[in-house]
């Protein structure tokens, strides 16, 4: 018979470990700020830098299909993937699609119109404004995050925004990221993961506020 000293144990041994992977996942998530540092820093092109996000969109949907098709028996999924990924793709594949999607259309500024100082920030913002959001919140995928977690979110959002673009438009990317990552919708019971919808809807949202600032 196990006591209730030892109840008490185990639970908080299960906390412990899920608290250090949730750490982990979160590390591994800010971990992505280095690509588009390189070009802040001047160590890369912009289109260099959408090429890699590219390619690691290719590199972690190839490894996903093996995962959940062939089998991928990593011990590192086991840590840094959730329950309700074992069956769909992982949220770092998401994160990378999301990414070079937005990286890639902010890519060709002379062809498109559009600046990579709207494109770095949207994808900070999740790079480092999720993982925040993700370690004040509890971890797990809901429909809506209370309203402190989103409060620091638009904040750091925001935040991250206005060393590249003008104010007003860094409060209509912090929105829109905030709502990415605040409210999950629904398709076909399948909950729509942040990683897959922060950085577009910052960028688009940023795009076309750089439109509506002559009207402030």
């Amino acid at each position: 018979m196990v006591d209730g000293t030892s109840n008490t144990g185990l639970v908080a041994s299960a906390r412990q470990l899920m608290l250090r992977d949730e750490v982990a996942r979160r590390l591994v998530h800010a971990s992505g700020t280095t690509l588009p540092l390189l070009y802040v820093l001047g160590l890369a092109t912009w289109v260099q830098v959408a090429l890699l996000f590219a390619l690691g969109a290719v590199a972690a949907i190839a490894l996903e299909v093996i995962r959940l098709y062939v089998g991928l028996e990593w011990t590192i999924y086991d840590h840094l993937t959730r329950e309700y990924e074992q069956d769909n793709l992982a949220g770092y594949a998401l994160y990378f699609i999301s990414s070079a999607g937005v990286a890639l259309a902010f890519a060709f500024e002379s062809a498109l119109g559009v600046r990579p100082e709207i494109a770095v920030p949207a994808i900070l913002m999740l790079t480092i404004g999720d993982p925040i959001s993700g370690l004040l919140g509890s971890g797990e995928l809901k429909r809506a995050k209370d309203p402190l977690v989103l409060g620091v979110m638009f904040g750091v959002c925001t935040a991250l925004a206005l060393p590249f673009v003008p104010p007003v438009v860094a409060i209509f990317g912090g929105v829109a990221a905030t709502v990415a990552d605040g409210v999950k919708p629904v398709v076909f019971t399948y909950v729509i993961d942040d990683n897959l919808t922060i950085p577009p809807a910052a960028a688009a949202a940023m795009a076309v506020a750089v439109e509506l600032v002559p009207l402030f």
